[in-house]
């Protein structure tokens, strides 16, 4: 986790596996844009900077967070994808809708993988106020969807390690 004493964005690269043959999908909720695009960035340039090829990244745009798991699922059945990123982000208001959109994104982001046995990585910011999505999505803290697609090209290797 980003916090103010520690930027997990900063990695050594010679410690990331080539994604060279991996094919990435990434979702992206629309829902809070000014955030979300600083996370696709981010993650865009950690799969690329770590050899994935353009062409194997598929970017989804869906309309919020809560939607970010069917999106996954979609992914996993249209597009032959070895594991998918979900960026979102949802700020605390002065409702529950922040809790029940939460808990059901990352429930239903743990269902989506543990169904298709790959890798759905929780990119999904939960914070209090727009300053701290805005720092945690390129800012000072750095940026949650660098994070969120190194752990996606890591899963990969992994699975692909254990399977040889």
């Amino acid at each position: 986790m980003a916090t103010a004493i520690k930027n997990l964005s900063h990695y050594d690269i010679n410690t990331i596996p080539n994604a060279e043959n991996m094919r990435f999908g990434i979702v992206v909720s629309e829902w809070n844009e000014k955030i979300t695009k600083g996370l696709l960035e981010g993650a865009l340039t950690a799969l690329k900077d770590n050899g994935a090829k353009e062409d194997n990244i598929i970017v989804q745009f869906v309309p919020g967070s809560f939607e970010l798991p069917l999106g996954a699922q979609h992914l996993f059945e249209s597009k032959d994808v070895d594991g998918v990123v979900c960026l979102g982000s949802v700020v605390q208001g002065e409702t529950k809708h922040f809790d029940f959109v939460c808990h059901g994104t990352t429930k239903g982001i743990m269902d989506v993988s543990l169904k298709y046995d790959r890798p759905v990585i929780f990119g999904l910011l939960t914070d209090n106020t727009m300053q701290q999505a805005i720092d945690r999505s390129g800012g000072k803290y750095g940026n949650k969807g660098i994070d969120c697609a190194l752990a996606c090209i890591k899963m990969i290797d992994a699975k692909k390690q254990l399977i040889k």
